[in-house]
């Protein structure tokens, strides 16, 4: 067994010396001096300034200049100084030292906090940490031959045996979470007891007061004994005194005790084992009582309930307006292992998507007022980054709706963020309104949805041969479109570029407006009491109708279908014939017109599709591919989830025709919360003077918590996405394997909110950086879908997907169809093609 004295003098005083060629040793205790002479060879010149500083320093001249001028000759080729005293701390105190210099030449001892002599001694004794700091309780420098006592000889040599450990931590590790085979060793003899009680003692100061032989009794008390002293070693304050007697480590065992709970808490395999132990003690030791009014636990959660109390913290701060100190609260507790809970989890999701709507809102406030002289501005400033908040406020509401709780004790806080969104919409909903009375719509110069075909589609359609799917997405607004770009970009030629849907921001007349001839031939029409839309002179009342006016352009060269029926389709649909081939989406509108508080998790399935779609759209085998696609949207949408009892808009004086919730045409004047625009000055050709609408994001409908129809960037925005196909093949995927697993081999869930472990491994040093990204899914036996991963954390909301690169696993909460009840094949696929990376088989344990 390696001395103290010798791992310091080889470990560290000979390799630093090595790698540094001069290494100045400072020792004021004079610790060191007898192993640095021992250095002295014909290769170290050892120079001793313990006695004449002028004959040392001179002495380190020569030394010094032989290194410099004789490298490979005879002579040292390494020189090292010992001085008996503190090292220089000041510039003042290193002008003073001769032999500064050569410490700045090479390298110092010591050289911070790890090369003090207790941190030395703890690296030669990482087994025995707790003996060797009590030494140093006793005394403040204990000698070497005291610390080469500690731990003598080869020790527990049953455990060690039993468990196939060597060291004192991985013996511990083991005694608390045994492998089915160290288990089995245990159950098999007692003989490991008589040697289990001293290192208890010796390591952690645990004194066993059971009585019982075997793993069970042994395990609880320790258990018991090991997370109760991690809880009291991290509490800021004194432990409540009821609590005052509960046997813990000593000081001195600290390091230990942090270290296994740590390594408990962050083992994949263990974790499951920690969480169910620290719940039982929590509960054996009420700490939810005794410790109730303490509001400061400590940095780490060793228990559920200390999870709980930061949360409510946190939650306060969100009352108090301190988001500074909410983001401190996130970023201490990321990593938590009761956020792993898959109902703790979605509150934190809350919390965190809360913060983030705020901090945007406050941003966007503060810059709102440099981009509003004028609509071109304004209009800029939104697709640049004001829709980011949009992005924000639709994460935010989907992780409000995915709380199974409808408070949860987060209502103040969730308020609190609709206030600022409120107030951030309505002053953007102002400036936009007047500019839109000033400058019209749309604005010059940048491209309107109504010249979108002929502008894009059909200079695509004149070459020769060339295979164009035009994809019609019922109200993709615009961040949405932002989202799909990011996804699209890196496998395919994808550009995304603003443009401004026709008012009324309405699925008859958006839709007809992206057909051919669209800018000049666009009417609306009176008709009884509503309104028809015509495109040179032919009405468009249907889905069909617009269909077959392009059946009428195109003929055979035409083909459309809904999206979905594209991608179920096995066979290629799609004659070879087609050039141009619409695909039609309107799941969006028909979920959120639904309700959008329990819907706006289904918004990524229809980026999937699309996704889907454009994979397939590529073709394969002798299928013959589509060259480009073009994704766009009738119109955009506002969630109102902030709406109020009285959150109405009265109509304008006048006779009018209600075009949908937020639009008015026809004659009258406007007033203080309506404004009243020439039709022709907003774009609208027909048979109305007026267009009129809301100057605030309300409606001419109380209780609406979506909605379109009306004038705002958020309704009028759309996103025109271009994607060149590439016919080239594909890139070799990255040497990776998915791992999917959840509570360490467990097959049956409790919660609908079961939270797995996901994981990318790779062999392949070149795949390290790689992304991987990964769709979760829960499919019933006939292939439906009946439960996803939930948004928020690693999860995009917008594309339900996880980016991943090869290395630690995350942790992903699983939301189940509430009716849901039954066996299931949890899935990793590739959200493009949707294979199959990996797949886990279980069942749910729960009533529904």
């Amino acid at each position: 067994m390696t001395s103290i004295a010798d791992h310091i003098r080889d470990e560290v005083l000979a390799a630093r010396l090595k790698r540094s060629s001069v290494l100045v040793v400072y020792d004021k205790h004079r610790r060191y001096r007898d192993l640095c002479r021992s250095l002295a060879s014909d290769a170290v010149a050892v120079v001793d300034a313990s006695d004449s500083s002028i004959e040392s320093r001179e002495a380190a001249a020569r030394a010094f200049f032989s290194l410099a001028h004789e490298a490979g000759a005879r002579g040292p080729a390494e020189l090292l100084i010992y001085i008996p005293a503190g090292p220089p701390l000041t510039d003042e105190d290193r002008q003073a030292d001769p032999f500064a210099a050569y410490a700045a030449a090479g390298a110092v001892f010591p050289d911070g906090d790890g090369d003090d002599y207790l941190s030395l001694c703890l690296k030669a004794k990482p087994d025995h940490a707790t003996e060797v700091r009590r030494l140093f309780e006793q005394g403040a420098s204990p000698s070497f031959a005291l610390i080469d006592n500690v731990g003598g000889g080869l020790q527990w040599p049953a455990l060690r045996t039993a468990l196939t450990a060597e060291s004192t931590r991985d013996i511990l590790f083991a005694l608390l979470q045994p492998s089915p085979k160290q288990k089995a060793a245990l159950d098999a003899s007692d003989a490991w007891d008589a040697e289990a009680r001293p290192l208890l003692k010796t390591a952690l100061g645990l004194k066993l007061v059971t009585r019982g032989k075997t793993w069970d009794p042994i395990a609880n008390e320790l258990w018991r004994f090991l997370l109760f002293s991690a809880f009291a070693f991290d509490l800021p304050g004194e432990l409540p005194a009821a609590l005052a007697n509960v046997p813990r480590a000593p000081e001195a065992a600290r390091t230990l005790v942090e270290d296994l709970c740590e390594r408990l808490r962050s083992d994949a395999g263990a974790r499951p084992c920690y969480v169910e132990r620290a719940g039982q003690v929590e509960t054996d030791l009420g700490l939810p009582d005794h410790c109730r009014g303490l509001t400061d636990l400590g940095k780490r959660d060793t228990f559920p309930f200390e999870e709980r109390v930061v949360l409510a913290a946190a939650v306060a701060a969100f009352e108090a307006d301190r988001l500074d100190d909410i983001r401190a609260i996130l970023d201490s507790h990321r990593g938590s292992v009761w956020i792993g809970k898959g109902e703790s989890q979605v509150q934190w999701d809350l919390l965190e998507a809360a913060l983030r709507l705020a901090e945007s809102c406050d941003d966007a406030l503060r810059q709102i007022d440099d981009h509003a002289r004028s609509l071109d501005s304004l209009v800029g400033f939104y697709a640049s980054s004001l829709r980011e908040v949009d992005r924000l406020q639709r994460e935010f509401e989907q992780a409000r709706a995915d709380m199974i709780s409808p408070d949860g004790g987060m209502s103040a806080a969730v308020e609190q963020v609709r206030d600022r969104y409120r107030k951030l919409a309505g002053k953007t909903a102002a400036l936009f309104t007047r500019h839109l009375e000033t400058a019209g719509w749309p604005p010059p110069g940048r491209l309107a949805n109504v010249d979108v075909f002929d502008q894009i589609v059909q200079p695509m359609l004149r070459d020769s041969g060339r295979r164009v799917a035009f994809i019609l997405v019922d109200a993709l607004r615009y961040e949405l479109g932002v989202a799909l770009h990011d996804q699209l970009a890196e496998t395919d030629q994808a550009e995304l570029q603003p443009a401004f849907a026709q008012l009324p921001t309405v699925t008859p007349v958006g839709m007809a407006s992206l057909l051919p001839g669209a800018g000049s031939g666009l009417r609306l029409q009176k008709d009884g009491d509503s309104f028809v839309v015509t495109l040179d002179g032919q009405r468009l009342t249907q889905v069909g109708q617009r269909m077959d006016l392009l059946r009428a352009n195109f003929g055979d060269r035409f083909a459309e279908m809904k999206l979905s029926d594209f991608v179920a389709a096995k066979k290629n649909p799609v004659p070879e014939t087609v050039n141009l081939l619409v695909l039609r989406s309107t799941e969006i509108d028909t979920h959120l017109e639904s309700g959008p508080e329990t819907t706006l998790g289904l918004i990524h399935q229809t980026l999937k599709t699309i996704r889907v779609a454009i994979h397939k759209l590529k073709g394969k085998d002798k299928d013959r591919g589509f060259d480009d696609v073009v994704v766009v949207a009738d119109h955009g949408f506002f969630l109102n989830a902030h709406a109020e009892a009285g959150d109405v808009c009265a109509k304008p004086p006048g006779s009018w025709v209600g075009v949908h919730d937020r639009s008015l045409l026809g004659e009258g004047s406007g007033d203080a919360n309506n404004f009243v625009i020439a039709a022709e000055k907003v774009g609208i050709r027909g048979e109305f003077a007026l267009f009129a609408g809301p100057r605030s994001m309300t409606a001419y409908r109380r209780g609406l918590s979506y909605f379109h129809g009306g004038a705002s960037l958020q309704e009028a925005v759309v996103p025109v996405l271009t994607v060149r196909l590439r016919q080239t093949k594909p890139a070799q995927m990255p040497k990776t394997k998915v791992v999917l697993s959840y509570k360490d081999g467990a097959r049956r869930i409790t919660t609908r909110l079961p939270v797995v472990s996901l994981q990318v491994q790779t062999d392949d040093m070149f795949a390290l950086h790689s992304d991987v990204e990964i769709l979760i899914e829960a499919h019933d036996s006939k292939g439906k879908v009946v439960g996803e991963a939930k948004a928020g954390g690693p999860v995009n909301a917008a594309t339900g997907t996880i980016t991943l690169k090869p290395g630690a696993p995350v942790q992903v909460a699983v939301r189940m169809n509430p009716d849901y009840e039954g066996k299931f094949k949890l899935k990793a696929l590739n959200p493009g093609t949707l294979a199959v990376y990996a797949t886990l088989d279980l069942e749910t344990g729960y009533a529904v």
